[in-house]
């Protein structure tokens, strides 16, 4: 697919898409309904209707699975339209946010559920990963660099992420030992100090795990993925524009190349899933939001070459310019 990048990759520099691809159950057990045991899935409205908007845009991007959904007969055909033209990253097999609570065997276990579940639809092992809201720790980052994963993508640099945390608590009906458990949700604001650039994990052994972060503004630390513009473009198409350019022009004065992520709220609207209406976002309809994704791709395509994930990860290893490494 792309593997091997074309001519005009050289001249521009990389910008990776990817989705994490968050059932309607993994938005309903976020805001503490009990209903989500029940696995409600959108995946057979959102999944046709996002390939097919992809196929007009011409462009291939990897989507993290969550496990579960793999695992449920009902989503196979969906998830095999999937990998027959995107790269298939794993978000875990639970999609639970304090991932980074977890015992070692916990994460093991949660990773090669995923790993297994996806590989039986697909037939193919997958070769990245996402932690569910950004969660991560230590044994993570060991457990991916033992099993020959190509890169991790869970830090999102930013410090922010506690009043993220604290808006997405007032918005939700969890009960107080829910909230405990998602205590460090979006990270804490010294996140905002880590790299945003790729850089290597680096094990005692010497084994290592390239790391790709979830882009934020250079300077800045604040997110600039599509859930943040859609969120500025209800306050003003303006300041979203804005603050989307100011994004690239930092992004290309100091040589970050984006990893630019999208979630299934930000491209389909209450008007199609009703059930999830009352989610921020959702009162935009569907339309406008594939319009403001189609204005984002173009301006995008103008200033970086688009790739999935591991198509951005190949050619930052094939560089052998990385300098940061990080010590376990």
């Amino acid at each position: 697919m792309q593997d091997i990048l074309a001519k005009d990759s050289y001249r521009k520099p990389l910008c990776s898409i990817s989705l994490d691809l968050d059932n309607q159950w993994s938005y309903m057990k976020i805001h503490g309904d009990s209903n989500w045991k029940n696995y409600p899935s959108y995946l057979n409205t959102f999944v046709p209707y996002i390939l097919n908007i992809l196929k007009e845009l011409n462009l291939k991007i990897t989507f993290f699975v969550v496990g579960k959904d793999a695992a449920i007969n009902e989503n196979s055909d969906v998830l095999k339209m999937i990998s027959n033209s995107h790269e298939i990253g794993n978000h875990s097999f639970n999609h639970e946010s304090w991932l980074h609570l977890y015992s070692k065997d916990e994460i093991k276990d949660e990773i090669s559920k995923a790993e297994e579940a996806i590989e039986k639809i697909t037939g193919e092992m997958t070769n990245g990963f996402r932690g569910p809201g950004f969660s991560w720790n230590n044994y993570l980052i060991e457990i991916l660099t033992q099993k020959g994963y190509l890169y991790d993508a869970s830090i999102l640099p930013t410090f922010i992420g506690p009043l993220a945390r604290l808006y997405y608590f007032k918005s939700t009906n969890l009960s107080e030992e829910e909230k405990l458990y998602r205590k460090e949700l979006f990270g804490k604001f010294k996140d905002g100090f880590r790299k945003l650039k790729p850089f290597y994990w680096e094990l005692n052994s010497g084994e290592k795990i390239l790391e790709i972060p979830v882009s934020t503004i250079p300077f800045f630390k604040t997110p600039f993925h599509l859930s943040y513009l859609i969120y500025l473009n209800n306050i003003s198409p303006l300041l979203s524009s804005v603050y989307f350019e100011t994004a690239i022009k930092l992004c290309k004065l100091t040589g970050t190349e984006p990893s630019f992520l999208l979630h299934p709220l930000d491209l389909i609207g209450g008007d199609r899933i009703k059930e999830l209406a009352f989610f921020p976002g959702m009162n935009m309809k569907s339309d406008d939001k594939i319009q403001l994704f189609f204005k984002i791709v173009k301006e995008l395509k103008n200033n970086f070459h688009l790739v999935n994930m591991s198509a951005h990860a190949k050619q930052v290893i094939k560089r052998k310019n990385i300098k940061s490494r990080i010590l376990l």
